[in-house]
């Protein structure tokens, strides 16, 4: 939650809730909204059409090991877009050059395998247009797509915009109809990130974006400490990305109004690998990052709210009576004078202790499940606190994804995949800062 008080000069360039930028004024309030999620840029779209004009200004790089038939589907939907596909020490490198040579594309192989981020700095090196995008062989972006995301790019500190990626199951590839986990990832991707646009910030309703689909401003990845991606990472280097431009002083936007589509794994072994994976990453990225990648965000109060609730004893009640109390009169105090100001705080301090009711039910279900199992049989509270997690968390899907058995099943499965990756890259790390939660900015 941000709240902020906009000085007479500021309010009175905007008009009708939209601000234009024309002088350096301007332009600073245009930042600090965007910075602060308080408001979106308007921006007027390229032609759909134009495949000539501002999309020669733009490279995509592919990186792909053994994938023709998703490579040749996601070249056919690329259309005339310039292309670098970077052969990742194919086995079958003879089959990903025919498929490149078939579409035009300029074919770049890696003798040695260096990972999807070491592949896309290679085909970096080799793009000499303004814009370059970022497409895994298994995705499907529309050459328009691609195209209408480069209007961002009129903010010059800009660097990186991601659309939304959906997960697509793809019946032409296998032939058969679709399992259940994934139709679990068509309704509850990982790298579907939300609806809502966002500047992309830690702690943001956006903290990152997958590499999967990027368009990024090539010269801001070349002049970082360490271009383009970290090759060292083999997951979560598009999240280092990210948070490496956010500290260089450039700009990360996601607009989920553009969508690209990621296809599903095809077994539940490389499904669940996926996630452990992902979360393996979580320890490589507190040691560069520190706590920006925190599993959860609570103050001491919240916190203590929202463990009265899951514990669910006699104190229960009056401890989330205090809880929202207290953060009521410190709202209250600091909210702006307006009217209905009472009211707003009132309704704040409850939004955010069910916020912190459902980070809580996420660290017991999720990134401290091996913890919640050593402690279960033991801890009676613990008990009570995992059965009230398990409610709030089946309602929490309830009302974020379409009602099916099997999509519960697989939240379970999720949350148990993505936690052991958690718990072994901190073993691996020697350091359980990834698991930590951490204080809210005052």
């Amino acid at each position: 939650m941000r709240a902020v008080r906009i000085g007479q000069s500021a309010l009175s360039r905007i008009s009708g809730g939209v601000l234009t930028v024309t002088d350096r004024v301007s332009d600073r309030v245009a930042g600090y909204l965007l910075d602060a999620n308080l408001a979106d840029p308007l921006v007027d779209p390229a032609d759909p059409n134009d495949t000539d004009g501002e999309a020669s200004e733009m490279t995509v790089v592919i990186p792909v090991r053994d994938r023709p038939q998703q490579l040749e589907r996601c070249l056919a939907s690329l259309g005339n877009l310039s292309v670098v596909v970077v052969d990742d020490a194919s086995i079958d490198s003879a089959s990903i050059r025919r498929v490149t040579d078939a579409h035009g594309a300029r074919y770049l192989r890696l003798p040695v395998n260096q990972g999807p981020a070491g592949a896309r700095n290679a085909g970096l090196q080799h793009v000499r247009t303004t814009f370059v995008a970022f497409v895994d062989s298994d995705v499907t972006a529309e050459a328009s797509m691609l195209v209408q995301l480069m209007a961002h790019f009129r903010d010059a500190r800009l660097a990186l915009v991601g659309p939304l990626v959906r997960g697509r199951f793809t019946a032409a590839l296998s032939g058969r109809d679709s399992r259940w986990f994934e139709k679990y990832d068509e309704a509850a991707s990982s790298l579907a990130l939300g609806n809502r646009p966002s500047s992309v910030r830690p702690g943001a309703a956006v903290g990152w974006l997958p590499s999967a689909c990027l368009v990024g401003r090539t010269l801001a990845l070349r002049q970082l400490p360490l271009p383009g991606f970290d090759a060292s990472m083999r997951v979560g280097e598009d999240v280092d990305l990210v948070w490496r431009l956010l500290d260089a002083g450039w700009r990360v936007r996601y607009d989920p109004s553009h969508g690209a589509d990621h296809d599903t794994r095809s077994s539940l072994a490389g499904w669940l690998g996926r996630k452990l994976i992902y979360g393996s990453g979580g320890a490589a990225l507190a040691a560069r990052h520190g706590r920006h990648g925190a599993p959860a965000v609570l103050s001491v109060v919240s916190a203590t709210s929202a463990a009265a609730v899951l514990i669910r004893r006699r104190w229960s009640a009056p401890a989330l009576v205090a809880g929202v109390g207290y953060t009521w009169w410190r709202l209250n105090r600091r909210l702006p004078s307006m009217e209905g100001r009472v009211t707003r705080s009132m309704c704040l301090s409850v939004e955010g202790t069910a916020w912190a009711v459902r980070q809580e039910s996420a660290l017991l279900l999720r990134h401290w499940w091996p913890l919640t199992v050593v402690l279960f049989p033991f801890v009676p509270a613990v008990r009570r606190a995992v059965a009230s997690a398990l409610i709030v968390d089946a309602v929490a899907a309830r009302l974020e994804m379409p009602t099916a058995p099997y999509l519960l099943v697989g939240r379970r499965l999720d949350d148990l995949a993505y936690g052991a990756g958690l718990w072994l890259g901190a073993l691996r790390a020697r350091s359980i800062e990834c698991l930590l939660p951490r204080r809210p900015r005052s």
